[in-house]
Formats: structure tokens, C-alpha cells, sequence
């Protein structure tokens, strides 16, 4: 029995150093795969890898680090979006790191730095926890490794408010919206401009988080509270925990007071034009891109533009020389294109010299140019003055014509040159044209702020191209559709419109005894925009406008006048 016992004691003494040695060489391989790598721990290296390429934003490359259950569990897309999450989280901007650490007890410690919107600067120490993988050493990643500071089960948490918003100011700081109730001494001059305060658009939550704004506040969704949101909002501030371990605070801090440039005289001649009508007023400073008034939609509403497109038909002809002051053209009352005739406005008789074909509006011209310009050319001229481009100023509406190869026919094509197909543009959109041709071909980015440094202006036309364009629309102002926009004392240059919003051909019908045809409506104002884009003094512009009134008629009747008024006040010596 005595033997029998030690034998057992001797198996089981040797079974313990079996296993032992089994956990021995086990450990020994994995320390093997961390040390083995460049003559540095391989967990070190990887540490490194892992984020040098958070730095850089490259989750692929950090994705890449992880152990094969961790990839295998996470994908990709689900790893970034982690990160991102708590991104915005802690309105983080940049991840930076400092030396990666020593590798012990299975972790490398890496300092990092991390710059946020909302809380300062931020330093804590990721801790990155490694495993063995096919014999290399790999992240043993979990959800916490997405922020440094954050320990296994906590999650990173933020609390946050907003400073007191600050104050909107006309370009002559007169108050345009400021307090909590966001008042003004100009009352329904200022409020016309100033847009609303609500609830965070669904369309910008992520954008707001980001930003550190909680999600029960308050920002700006139109008008000048949505273009200088950013800087009305000031810096949130608040706590960044991890778990209840605090990982930074911070004050809200108010932004500044914005001096916009709506000059105040200006913006009530423009409300006051513009009256209970439904359309857009939109005035510019043509030198330095500043507006100094808008009404109305003026930025937001898209409308066919009408005959105001003509300014950039006859801009691209000119410079792809396909007319000149020396054309003509026959007079009628519209033209032909693909078996379709389309008419002058009130099937008036128009043509003769290319001056008076464009000062008289005439359709049965400019429908056949655009044509022949082609759509390649077309759509290109129309790029030059800024459409399809967002004119930066967050909240406007982006004026449209369609691609070249998206147009249709020579019939489509004619169509779109003089604005009606499927073009589209705002009252601010086509004043911006105006105010191109009026600085001799070059376009100035447009602003909303007062005291910005005007920016180098783009050439859009040949100086030459531009003299003509602009003459021919003082002829428009002088003897054509625009006479309504005249001046005494002062040279106008302008260009009508009157868009088309519904079918004006006569319907096909057969009348029986049981049913009449339906009556035609001549000349029904609701069936047309009226549009005028202009500029004033005609040789040294200090003021353009654009106006659409939507469904009120035809543009020389109702659109001109409401611009005359409007020039009229930018023109005064404190206007503008």
C-alpha cells in the first residue's frame, strides 16, 4: 500500500510538471511573438501603429491591429462608426500621441492629447491590452479603447449647455435681432430677415453633436439665424465623464456680436416693395459681393428664372461668337424648333438687331441662339455665373440648370436659354448674374458679413463681352420691356422676365353637344412669374437687385417698378 501511494504521488508530481511545462511553453511563445519584432516588444510597435493611424483618422489601419475575434466580431464599418461616436461624444477635432509606453503585465500605456470643441484640451492614458494571434501579438480591443481615459465598463457620457446667444446687427450696428427674445427697434424690417430659432433639424444632429449643442436646445433654422448660427451659438460648455470618473469640464463661452452688412434702409425699402406679395428681393453692393437687402425668398425660393437667363445666352453667343452687334435677325412672332413653335410673349412681332431683340425680350431669337449654342456650352456659361454651385451662404437655395447630356433636344436646349425647361434660380441668384456683367465679366463672392476683406473676384466674361451685355441692358431700361426701372438722372441697366409656370398653348378639342371646351384665359397674371434683374449707375454700379414675384404677371409691369423702388433707396447717400 505504501508503494502503491508513492507511485501515485510520483504520476501525479509528473502530470503537474507535464502541464506546467505546457503553460510554460505557452507563455513563452507569446512572449516570444510581443518581443520578436525589430529589436522592440512587437506590442510596443503595434501600440505605435495603432495610433499613429488613430491620428490620422485611418480606422482600416487600426482595424487591421486587432486580434482575430475582435475583427471578426466588430467590422469594420461598425469599428468606425465607434469611434466616430465618441468623436462626437467629446467633440474631439484631433487625436494626438505622445511616447508609447513600455510594454508590462500584457498593456502599453500611450499618453494622448486630444483637442475638443467643447472642452479644452484633453490628456488621459489609453491603455491597450494585447493577446497573442498566429503567434504575433495583436489589440485585445474592446469598446472602451474608443477614448483614452475610459476603464473596461465604463462608457463615455457628456453634459452640456450653451452660452447666451449673441447679437445680429444691421451693417450700421443698429440691433437686427438680440436678447433672448431676439427683438429689434426696426421691428417687421428686421424680422423679415432674421429668421427663426427652434429645434435641432434632424437633418443637422449629427452635425450639432459634434459641435457639443444638446439636443434640447435651441439654434438657427432661416435666415440670418442660420447663416451665422456658428457663431451666434458661441462654445458649449459642460462635463466629460467616463463612467463618474470626470475627464474634463468646461464654461460655456458667448460669441461675439455679428455685423451683418443688410444695410437698414435698404432692407425696409425691400420689405416695403415687396409688400404682402409672395416672391424675392435680393440687393447687392456689386464691388465687394456685400448684400445689403433681402425680402421675401430672395435666397430660398426657386423659380423658373424666364427672360433675366437671357443676360447669359447672350453672354455665351457673344463669346462663342455666334452673334455680334452686327446681327439681325428676322421679326415674327416665335420660331420653330423640332416641329414645335415657341412664341414671343403675347405673340408680339420682335427681331432686327441683336440690341433690340434682346432689349424687346424676343424669344423667336434667343430660343434658336441657345440651340445653337448647344447645351455643352450653354450649361457651361451658366456654371461661369454660378449655377450648380453653392453660393456659400448656409441655407441657400442652389440655382440649377441641368447637365449638358441630361437637357433633351434642340428644342429643350432652346427652352433653357431662355430660362423656362427645367432651370431654376433665385432672386438672389440672378441679381448676382446682374451684378457680374455691371464689374465688367468678373464675379465676387458674395457676403454676409460686414468688414470682410473683399476676395479676388473670378473672370466670368471678356471684358468686351461684358461692355455689350451691359449696354444692351440699359437699352432694355431705356426702350425695351424695362422702361418701368427708369431713373430720372440715372443710367439702369436691366433685364425683364416673365416665366411661364403653366402649359399657354391652346389645348386640343373637339366640342360636342354634351361638352364645350374649356374657356382660354388670356394673359392670367397667376400663370406667369415676373422677373427683373438690374444695376445702378449703369457705368459705375453701387447697387443690383434681382426680383421675383411669384405668379404676379409679367416682369416689366410688376417686377421693374418693385426694383426701381428699391434702387432708389440704395442709391440715396446713406443707402448701401
Amino acid at each position: 500500500m505504501v508503494v502503491a501511494s508513492s507511485q501515485r504521488r510520483r504520476s501525479l508530481a509528473r502530470r503537474r510538471l507535464i502541464f506546467l511545462g505546457a503553460v510554460a511553453a505557452v507563455v513563452g511563445l507569446v512572449v516570444v511573438a510581443i518581443m520578436v519584432l525589430g529589436g522592440r516588444p512587437q506590442a510596443e510597435v503595434r501600440a505605435e501603429r495603432f495610433v499613429a493611424a488613430w491620428a490620422r483618422g485611418d480606422f482600416a489601419a487600426m482595424h487591421a491591429e486587432l486580434g482575430g475575434d475582435a475583427r471578426e466580431a466588430r467590422s469594420l464599418q461598425a469599428f468606425t462608426d465607434d469611434y466616430r461616436a465618441a468623436a462626437a461624444t467629446a467633440t474631439a477635432t484631433a487625436f494626438r500621441p505622445g511616447k508609447v509606453g513600455k510594454f508590462e503585465n500584457g498593456i502599453v500605456s500611450v499618453p494622448m492629447t486630444v483637442t475638443t470643441r467643447a472642452f479644452g484640451t484633453v490628456r488621459a492614458t489609453l491603455r491597450i491590452p494585447f493577446t497573442s494571434d498566429d503567434d504575433k501579438a495583436r489589440v485585445a480591443w474592446a469598446q472602451n479603447l474608443t477614448f483614452p481615459g475610459v476603464q473596461r465598463g465604463q462608457k463615455l457620457e457628456r453634459t452640456t449647455e450653451l452660452p447666451r446667444r449673441a447679437n445680429l446687427l444691421f451693417r450700421d450696428g443698429t440691433p437686427l435681432a438680440e436678447g433672448e427674445q431676439r427683438t429689434s427697434p426696426l421691428g417687421p424690417v428686421a424680422s423679415a430677415i432674421a429668421g427663426q430659432l427652434e429645434a435641432v433639424p434632424a437633418a443637422r444632429v449629427d452635425e450639432l453633436r459634434a459641435r457639443g449643442v444638446p439636443t434640447d436646445a435651441t439654434v438657427g433654422t432661416t435666415g440670418l439665424e442660420r447663416v451665422f448660427d456658428d457663431d451666434l451659438r458661441g462654445t458649449p460648455g459642460g462635463r466629460l465623464r467616463a463612467g463618474t470618473q470626470q475627464l474634463a469640464s468646461s464654461t460655456p463661452k458667448a460669441g461675439k456680436s455679428v455685423r451683418t452688412t443688410i444695410d437698414p434702409d435698404v432692407q425696409r425699402a425691400a420689405v416695403d416693395a415687396l409688400g404682402a406679395r409672395f416672391g424675392g428681393i435680393a440687393v447687392l453692393k456689386p464691388k465687394t459681393g456685400e448684400i445689403l437687402g433681402l425680402a421675401g425668398v430672395a435666397f430660398s425660393g426657386l423659380q423658373p428664372p424666364g427672360s433675366t437667363f437671357k443676360m447669359i445666352t447672350l453672354a455665351g453667343a457673344l463669346e462663342a461668337r455666334l452673334a455680334g452687334p452686327n446681327s439681325s435677325y428676322p421679326v415674327q412672332t416665335g420660331a420653330t424648333l423640332e416641329g414645335v413653335e415657341i412664341e414671343n410673349a403675347s405673340g408680339e412681332s420682335c427681331g432686327g438687331s441683336l440690341r433690340l431683340s434682346f432689349a424687346h425680350s424676343c424669344n423667336s431669337v434667343f430660343a434658336p441662339l441657345g440651340a445653337q449654342l448647344g447645351p455643352e456650352r450653354l450649361v457651361a456659361e451658366a456654371e461661369k455665373f454660378g449655377f450648380n454651385e453653392d453660393i456659400g451662404i448656409p441655407g441657400a437655395a442652389t440655382s440649377t440648370i441641368p447637365k449638358a447630356d441630361a437637357i433633351g433636344d434642340p428644342l429643350a436646349v432652346g427652352s433653357s436659354a431662355i430660362g423656362q425647361g427645367r432651370v431654376l434660380a433665385t432672386a438672389l441668384q440672378m441679381a448676382w448674374v446682374a451684378a457680374t456683367i455691371s464689374e465688367g465679366g468678373t464675379r465676387v463672392p458674395l457676403t454676409l458679413r460686414a468688414g470682410r476683406p473683399t476676395p479676388k473676384p473670378k473672370r466670368v466674361l471678356r471684358p468686351a463681352t461684358a461692355r455689350i451685355v451691359r449696354a444692351y441692358m440699359e437699352t432694355v431700361v431705356d426702350v425695351g420691356t424695362g422702361v418701368a426701372a427708369a431713373i430720372p438722372g440715372v443710367r439702369v441697366a436691366g433685364k425683364t422676365g416673365t416665366a411661364e409656370l403653366k402649359d399657354t398653348s391652346t389645348p386640343d378639342c373637339d366640342p360636342t353637344p354634351e361638352a364645350e371646351c374649356p374657356p382660354v384665359e388670356p394673359n392670367d397674371p397667376t400663370d406667369t412669374d415676373a422677373w427683373f434683374a438690374a444695376f445702378a449707375p449703369a457705368r459705375d454700379p453701387r447697387i443690383a437687385v434681382g426680383v421675383l414675384l411669384i405668379q404676379n404677371g409679367a416682369g416689366g409691369e410688376t417686377a421693374a417698378p418693385v426694383a426701381r423702388e428699391v434702387m432708389v433707396a440704395g442709391l440715396q447717400p446713406n443707402g448701401g
